[in-house]
Order: C-alpha cells, then sequence, then structure tokens
C-alpha cells in the first residue's frame, strides 16, 4: 500500500551527443542506419492486444530515396476507429485508478530506455523516414522526447502537490482526475518527439488514448511503439490506427466519449475539426478539451544595430535547419539597408559551403522535404519568385525529384513586404528578405505583426536595449515563443515552453505544466470535521 508522498528522480534536459567523426556514436548509428535501410519493416496497427493487420498496406520510402522500399504499414478504416475507441474504453478504468507514481515510473523508464538502448534505433528511424541528418535527428527524437517524458513527471508531481488552504475544523483538497472518455491524438510528420508527446503527457494524467500518427512518420511511430512496449505501457492505453485521416477522424469525433483533442498538424485540418467538434457538442458527455499548435510564418527582425553575422547565422540555421519543416522554421526576414550589404555578404559565403544530400552522409547539412506534394508546392513558389518584378533569387533556387525530394536552400530578396513568400506559410527551405528603410524601425514592427494570421515563434536582432524593449512591446502578440538576439527556432522542454497563438494554435505550451493541465478535470473536497447542528446564524440573534 502506498503510504507516502513521492519525489520523482530529478530531471535535467538530456545531453545532445556531438557524433564527431571518429567516435563510437557516430559509427555505432551510421551502421544500424545502413542496416535499416536494407530492410523492409511490417508494421500493424496496435489495437488493445492486438497487432491488426488488414492486407491493405502502403508502402514507406525514405524521402531522400523514394525509389528504396523500407517497410509497409497496415491501413485500417472506420471499424478499426471503433475497435481503438472501444480498446482504450476498455482500458480506462484499470488505468486512470493505477496510481500516479506506476504511471510516471513507466514513461521514466521509457527515458532511460531513450537514452540508452533505444538512442540508435529511433535517431536512425527518424534519419530514414523524416529524411534528417544525425544532429536533427538526435535533438528532436533522443533528446527532446527524452526530456518530455522526465519533465513531464516532475509536472504532474507539481500540479498534484498545488493543494488550496484550510481553515481551522476543515481540511480542503483538490483531486486532478483523468478526463472521462478518451483522448484523440493527431501528430506531424516533422517532429518525432511531438509524436511520443501528444500520445503520452494525456495518459501519463489517467488519460487513454486514440492515436493517429502521420503517414510520413509510420516508421519512426513503429519505434515509439516499441519504446513504451519495454517500458512496460498496458495494452488499450495508447491505441495506434493508420488511414484515411477524414474516415478515421469522423468516427472518433463522433463519439460521445470523446474527451479531448491533441493535434499538431495544419491550421486548415484543426479549424476543420473544430468545427466538427462544435457541430457534434449535443452528443458529448463533457465538454472536450481541444489543445492544437498549427502553422506559422515566423520571422526575424534586424535592427540596425544588431551584429551582421550572428543575424546572418541565424537565418541560415533558423531557415534551413530540417529543410525548413519546423512550425518554428524562419521564413520572412526583415533587414534594414544599412546592415543589409555585411548580411548579404555572410550570407552568399557561408551558403556556398552547405551541402545537400542523404542524411546517411553526415557532412550533408541539408536532405530531402517530406514528400513530392512538399516538393511540388514549394518548386511553384520558387519558380514564381523568378519570374517575379518585385523578387529575385539571391541563393539557391534548384530543386531535383529525380532520386529525393531535394529542394535547393533558397533566399528571395524583395521590395515588396507583402510578397507571396513574405504572407504564405512554405513549410520549406525557402525564406524571403525585405530589405526595409532603417529610418522606419516602427512601421516596419507593425508590417511585421500584422502581415500573417500566425503567431508562433519569431526572433529579434538589435544591440541598443531601448529597441529591444519597445521592439519587444510592439511585437507582444505577433508570437508565442520570442527571441532575442537569437534563431526563432530550437525550444527545449523545460526552458522555452512551446506553442503560438493567433493563427498558430491555442497556446498550451508543451514541455510545461500548462499542457498537462489540459487533461484533467479537478475536484474539490471540503472535508468539516464537526459539522454545523443549528441552522441560525449569528446575525438572526
Amino acid at each position: 500500500m502506498a503510504n507516502a508522498f513521492f519525489n520523482v528522480p530529478h530531471a535535467s534536459c538530456e545531453p545532445v551527443k556531438p557524433y564527431a567523426p571518429g567516435c563510437e556514436q557516430r559509427e555505432a548509428v551510421q551502421a544500424l542506419y545502413n542496416k535499416m535501410m536494407s530492410e523492409q519493416l511490417d508494421i500493424p496497427m496496435y489495437i488493445g492486444s492486438e497487432e491488426v493487420r488488414t492486407g491493405n498496406t502502403a508502402q514507406i520510402t525514405p524521402p531522400h530515396d523514394h525509389q528504396r522500399v523500407v517497410g509497409q504499414y497496415h491501413r485500417g478504416g472506420a471499424e478499426h476507429a471503433k475497435q481503438a475507441i472501444d480498446a482504450a474504453l476498455g482500458a480506462r478504468k484499470s488505468w486512470s485508478q493505477m496510481p500516479w507514481e506506476h504511471r510516471a515510473s513507466i514513461f521514466l523508464k521509457a527515458a532511460d530506455l531513450l537514452a540508452g538502448p533505444f538512442r540508435n534505433r529511433m535517431n536512425a528511424a527518424t534519419m530514414i523516414a523524416q529524411s534528417k541528418n544525425i544532429f536533427q535527428a538526435e535533438i528532436d527524437a533522443s533528446c527532446e522526447l527524452i526530456d518530455f517524458l522526465r519533465f513531464n513527471a516532475v509536472y504532474l508531481t507539481q500540479l498534484y502537490k498545488d493543494q488550496p488552504e484550510s481553515d481551522p475544523g476543515m481540511w480542503n483538497r483538490m483531486e486532478l482526475r483523468p478526463l472521462e472518455g478518451f483522448i484523440y491524438a493527431i501528430t506531424p510528420f516533422n517532429f518525432t518527439s511531438i509524436a511520443a508527446n501528444l500520445c503520452s503527457a494525456p495518459a501519463l494524467m489517467g488519460n487513454v488514448i486514440v492515436w493517429k500518427p502521420s503517414d510520413s512518420q509510420v516508421y519512426s511511430a513503429q519505434v515509439i511503439v516499441d519504446l513504451f512496449k519495454a517500458a512496460g505501457l498496458p495494452d488499450g492505453v495508447i491505441n495506434v490506427v493508420y488511414g484515411d485521416p477524414v474516415e478515421i477522424s469522423d468516427v472518433v469525433i463522433s463519439h460521445k466519449e470523446f474527451a479531448g483533442l491533441h493535434f499538431t498538424g495544419s491550421t486548415h485540418v484543426f479549424k476543420h475539426l473544430w468545427k466538427q467538434i462544435g457541430n457534434n457538442i449535443d452528443m458529448y458527455n463533457s465538454y472536450p478539451r481541444i489543445v492544437g499548435e498549427t502553422g506559422g510564418k515566423d520571422f526575424i527582425v534586424i535592427h540596425e544595430s544588431a551584429e551582421a553575422r550572428p543575424a546572418a547565422t541565424a537565418i541560415i540555421r533558423g531557415s534551413f535547419e530540417y529543410q525548413g519543416q519546423k512550425c518554428s522554421a524562419a521564413s520572412r526576414v526583415y533587414a534594414p539597408n544599412t546592415l543589409w550589404a555585411a548580411i548579404k555578404d555572410v550570407l552568399v559565403t557561408d551558403m556556398a559551403t552547405v551541402k545537400m544530400g542523404d542524411p546517411g552522409d553526415f557532412s550533408n547539412f541539408i536532405n530531402a522535404v517530406i514528400h513530392e506534394g512538399s516538393f511540388n508546392k514549394l518548386a511553384s513558389y520558387i519558380d514564381r519568385a523568378k519570374a517575379a518584378s518585385d523578387a529575385e533569387i539571391l541563393v539557391g533556387g534548384n530543386y531535383d525529384k529525380s532520386k529525393g525530394y531535394f529542394i535547393e536552400p533558397t533566399i528571395i530578396v524583395t521590395s515588396n513586404p507583402y510578397y507571396e513568400t513574405m504572407e504564405q506559410e512554405l513549410f520549406g527551405p525557402v525564406v524571403t528578405i525585405y530589405v526595409y528603410d532603417a529610418d522606419k524601425f516602427e512601421e516596419t514592427l507593425k508590417i511585421v505583426d500584422e502581415t500573417s494570421p500566425y503567431a508562433l515563434t519569431g526572433a529579434l536582432f538589435a544591440t541598443d536595449r531601448y529597441i529591444i524593449d519597445s521592439a519587444s512591446k510592439a511585437l507582444e502578440n505577433a508570437c508565442g515563443n520570442y527571441y532575442i538576439n537569437d534563431k526563432p527556432t530550437g525550444a527545449v522542454v523545460s526552458q522555452q515552453p512551446f506553442g503560438g497563438a493567433r493563427a498558430s494554435g491555442t497556446n498550451d505550451k508543451a514541455g510545461s505544466a500548462m499542457n498537462l493541465m489540459r487533461w484533467v478535470s479537478a475536484k474539490t473536497i471540503k472535508e468539516t470535521f464537526v459539522p454545523a447542528t443549528d441552522y441560525r446564524y449569528p446575525f438572526l440573534g
């Protein structure tokens, strides 16, 4: 019998391994990457205790080598969505009543397994499935996921320990219960850590899950499933279904026990799901929680007091790491005309050294975009920029999909702050720079704030502290994660909780206690030790 208050192990951010040439870690992950690239997996759905294979399969091909098949996964339909819901609800009572320390132990064990024996496989799978170089895979699939798992356990205890005051003669308590019903987790292709966190964070709080991963992330999602199974996660707590997202979502969101949506993906899909939930509101047992992080049109604003080289480096890293396929990636830059020549020189010089190709070659900084649809979209924007009268290609502008979906990292310079690539989300290795009159900095800040419906991330480069103060106030609502003299990407769990507002989402901050609080329902309990025996109050005397 549990008869103590427990402190979970101290959490600190997982160190990023360098994978420098000649080190054992580098050679091990390269060897595993090559081995996995030569094999083929058969990936089922996971519903309750069953591995479900339908025979309706889709091939898995690496974005950087789309003729190579590394596996197949089995697609389900409406009936499998119903089965997943039933399995989740069947597991709910046992899981929700399991003492919190045992739930936490499972995910803490998963963190240690990922830090150890699962690390190379998780990284290699992410390199293959999502075409990430080893560093991007390491900071995402290993370090960030480890941090999510460890810090979420810490945040759980903080929430449970936050209790109300009690006057003499009474004891006030607060219980945080799992939501009534099940949670639907819809996860994106670009971050393995997000895929795992969106299903595991509500599960940690005692909820049961129906999880629909992105079709483009199934390969590394399988490693997440194996990791959680190895950590001891009971069957039915997280149920994994693949297939047509509309068909599956229609079933899930039409169920009376639907209790919440944990979503990362496109703004269009999120808004559509929200409308469906609203239309179905009369059928639910309770009001569903809706937590979503969607798109961004993330900015870098450079003041003339800034230093040119750090600003240019932030443009390259912030725009092109993981091919710009981060929700936080810089895609519009505002540079002052007084500093532009120096920034341009660094950009042109440094970009000439950037290599692009297979992530198995660790000298490649840029890899492939996720699929042909993304490739075609980005190529069309580049072609229009080449023909535009108010834009020019400064760097890049080439593309090739003969072997993989490779878009050369491209810098567009425009004389129009409302040029289409300054306004529209591209989600690829294309950044547009508008060179503004340095005397019109305040007017430019207004343009930055009003140009995009999104408000996810943004960065300011300046050394003048008055400017840093005034610009930060002007951009107060333009982003949910704000960086001063740094690139607008790379949020770290426990350090920069992540999320944006406006069209970018509900800003519930993954990697913080705020997110976990969304997956519980609070009950206040007042116990009176000596109850009143007379209804009369003194004022009646």
